[in-house]
């Protein structure tokens, strides 16, 4: 039997075996509170010396005040003893990513460019509608799958991101939007998406515990019909995600044959098209009030015929899958190898597959102008080999003279 921890390798710059890794340690020596369980919290107390029965209190009252209230500052944690406040500080932190830029497109949609304690950036991104506000969140520094159309797939996967970096965007999103304390009722972000920087199901342990906090009715409280995992088709981890996460599936298809599949999603080399949608029929949960997401980026000449969409259609019906699926038109990137279909193959496809009874609706692009939308996240600022740098330092040195 396999284990999550010899899964693969595939195609892509970095074998993306998950292997146990060492949580990142901040230079102050501190823990920081966010992203851990309230077993976590108390066990950390009793590192730091509390007695068992205190410790307990203490990481109740902490779980509030960080994930309801949004404190960042023990001194303002009034039901805590002043006494304490400066003992919690000297051990504890409770932190937020660092913001390198924040950016506003003109359709309202919101950028972050993140940075972890150890120096490494990702992104977030905030997309307000009338009727909610879906933060689109990461889940690794770079990626491994090399989706030949997606931005972030031509940066190199850096790390996972740890469960309290994936909170941490929540909670941040949160600052931005004065959400605090915490209301099931009348808040901007209503929605939460696992499709930013990363393939979340390679970093399942850190994304399900992140999820379970931000679930989590005394926390932050958001209901798991409100939030959706995208994968692009890590097939072993389906089934887990259903048991042990139990949020919406969205699965990034993009094409219908093995042929355009296998260039444009190198992951469909280890795990077919067929192998995909039978672990989505069996995905626990999904049914037509709980429809998955199949999400299809619209590329001109490539995967927009009227022949993809009824093939598109026929595996649907054969798999018996409840099923929406959302079209993107594609967003262009610096030298990507595609255009966007054009709007009137685009209608013509999303028709075909109206009429076949299954929900088609064309994504509109949100955040083109500040390289915010779907496929287009990399990191403005992401590193470059000493080596690289050597060679353009010694370019324009020569160019000089």
């Amino acid at each position: 039997m396999q284990t999550a921890a010899n899964l693969m390798p595939i195609p892509g710059h970095v074998d993306p075996v998950p292997v146990p890794r060492a949580m990142p340690v901040r230079e102050d020596g501190k823990i920081d509170l966010v992203g851990l369980t309230r077993e976590q919290i108390k066990a950390a107390l009793e590192a730091g010396g509390l007695e068992p029965k205190q410790a307990k209190l203490r990481a109740k009252q902490l779980w509030h005040w960080i994930y309801h209230r949004g404190a960042t500052d023990f001194t303002t944690m009034t039901d805590i003893a002043k006494v304490q406040h400066p003992w919690l500080a000297e051990r504890f932190v409770v932190a937020r990513p660092e913001v390198v830029t924040a950016q506003v497109s003109t359709d309202g949609t919101r950028k972050w460019l993140l940075r972890s304690p150890d120096g490494h950036d990702f992104e977030m991104v905030f997309i307000p509608d009338a009727d909610r506000g879906t933060l689109c969140v990461s889940s690794q520094v770079g990626c491994t799958l090399n989706c030949r159309f997606c931005f972030t797939g031509t940066m190199r996967l850096v790390r996972n991101l740890t469960p309290g970096e994936i909170v941490g965007q929540v909670m941040l999103a949160r600052d931005a939007l004065g959400e605090w304390p915490s209301q099931p009722e009348g808040r901007m972000l209503t929605n939460i998406v696992m499709m930013g920087m990363g393939e979340p199901l390679y970093n399942f342990d850190a994304v399900r515990d992140a999820l379970k906090i931000v679930m989590d009715g005394d926390g932050l409280g958001l209901s798991r019909r409100r939030i959706t995992l995208s994968t692009s088709g890590v097939v072993p981890m389906i089934a887990r995600a259903g048991e042990e996460i139990g949020v919406n599936l969205a699965v990034s298809l993009h094409a219908v044959t093995k042929e355009v599949r296998d260039e444009i999603v190198p992951l469909n080399r280890k795990y077919g098209i067929d192998e995909l949608l039978a672990a989505c029929a069996a995905y626990p949960g999904a049914n037509n009030a709980r429809r998955i997401t199949f999400e299809y980026v619209m590329l001109k000449d490539k995967n927009d015929s009227a022949e993809d969409a009824h093939e598109l259609v026929r595996l649907l019906r054969h798999y018996k899958l409840p099923a929406k699926v959302n079209l993107i038109p594609f967003n262009p990137w610096p030298g990507a190898d595609y255009e966007c279909s054009t709007p009137e193959r685009i209608r013509a496809f999303s028709n075909i597959v109206f009429e076949a009874g299954i929900s088609a609706p064309v994504r509109t692009p949100r955040g083109r102008d500040i390289m915010a939308a779907c496929g287009q996240l990399k990191s403005a600022a992401e590193k470059k080999s000493r080596a690289e740098l050597d060679r353009l330092a010694d370019e324009k040195q020569a160019a000089l003279g």
